[in-house]
């Protein structure tokens, strides 16, 4: 990590990413891979969005891409310059689209339908630049999820407890989330709700990370 950082330009000590987002996995990927970063969450309705953008027969991906742009945009609207980042995440299973649980109940609900099934992530990213968007990236994972039985279900859950309220999917790979899976195909970093790879390699045309 320390030699890491040594790679990084002296601007993005005075000029950080801003990420407009309060994601601790977020934030703690951007500085692990050495990027000096600002976070400043912002709230938009997202399920009324959502909602709407279903209304209009809209794909997984424009909505992923739509949340994303939006925060990003808000923030970005309050700078007068800098690189500002919004990112967001959307979960398909079949025709279906799944949001973050509104509570453990509905959590449960969520498993179950997914539990034995394959289903997509999506991990919309979107940079805006003096106000304006320049770049965007959408990283995709496909995660088959084991027909685990309910009593594992229901262990899982109290043993996660709430901050899987969190995730679109009800659950954190990086943790106890990975005991749901029998196999992932994709970008892993996507399904922590970040193309990093593809965002590092934007940051790098705009001097914040030099190769």
């Amino acid at each position: 990590m320390r030699r890491l950082r040594k790679f990084c330009l002296e601007r993005t000590m005075s000029e950080p990413l801003i990420l407009a987002s309060g994601s601790a996995i977020r934030v703690q990927l951007l500085r692990d891979a050495g990027v000096v970063v600002e976070t400043k969450p912002v709230d938009i309705d997202e399920g009324a969005i959502t909602a709407a953008m279903l209304a209009e027969d809209a794909s997984g991906q424009d909505i992923a891409d739509t949340l994303a742009e939006l925060k990003a945009q808000k923030v970005a609207m309050k700078l007068k310059g800098g690189l500002v980042l919004g990112a967001d995440q959307v979960l398909i299973q079949g025709r279906e689209l799944f949001g973050k649980p509104a509570s453990m109940e509905v959590a449960g609900d969520h498993l179950r339908k997914l539990r034995g099934k394959t289903h997509q992530l999506l991990s919309a990213a979107v940079i805006f630049e003096d106000g304006a968007p320049v770049w965007r990236h959408v990283g995709r994972a496909q995660m088959i999820m084991r027909p685990f039985s309910d009593e594992f279900l229901e262990n899982y859950l109290a043993e996660q407890g709430e901050k899987i309220l969190a995730s679109v999917g009800c659950y954190m790979l990086e943790a106890g989330g990975a005991q749901l899976f029998s196999r992932i195909q994709g970008d892993y970093f996507s399904v922590l709700g970040l193309p990093l790879l593809e965002v590092l390699g934007f940051l790098r045309t705009r001097g914040i990370c030099i190769e």
